[in-house]
C-alpha cells in the first residue's frame, strides 16, 4: 500500500492508497485512489516558535461520500502534486480505513 496525499486542481487534499495506471508502453495514464478521504483543514492554524512543532487542526471523511465505489480513477491532468502525508494524518487515515473508528476522525497535529 502506498498512502499518499494528493492535491487536485479543485483544491481538494485527498489522502488515499494511490496506484499508477499504466498503458502498454508503461506510461502513466491515470491514478487509482483506493479508499480516498478528503482532508479538511481547520480555520485555526497555529504555529509555535521554530524550536517546537506547530499543530494544524484537521479532519478526514470519505471523498465522494455518496458513491459506493472504493476505487476512484483520476486523470493525471487533474493532479497538482502527490506527496507523503505527515505521520498524524497517515495514522488517522489508516485507522479510519481499517475500521478502527466508525466516525469522522479529527486531530490536532502535535
Amino acid at each position: 500500500m502506498s498512502i499518499k496525499l494528493a492535491v487536485l486542481k479543485s483544491g481538494e487534499d485527498i489522502i488515499a492508497d494511490v496506484k499508477e495506471i499504466l498503458n502498454e508502453d508503461k506510461n502513466i495514464v491515470g491514478y487509482l485512489f483506493n479508499d480516498p478521504h478528503v482532508v479538511i483543514i481547520g480555520d485555526d492554524v497555529i504555529f509555535q516558535d521554530e524550536d517546537s512543532e506547530g499543530h494544524i487542526p484537521f479532519s478526514v471523511r470519505p471523498w465522494l461520500i455518496l458513491s459506493k465505489d472504493k476505487q476512484i480513477p483520476i486523470r493525471p491532468d487533474w493532479l497538482v502534486t502527490i506527496v507523503e502525508p505527515v505521520d498524524m494524518l497517515k495514522k488517522i487515515y489508516e485507522e479510519r480505513v481499517n475500521g478502527q473508528n466508525d466516525q469522522t476522525d479529527s486531530a490536532d497535529e502535535q
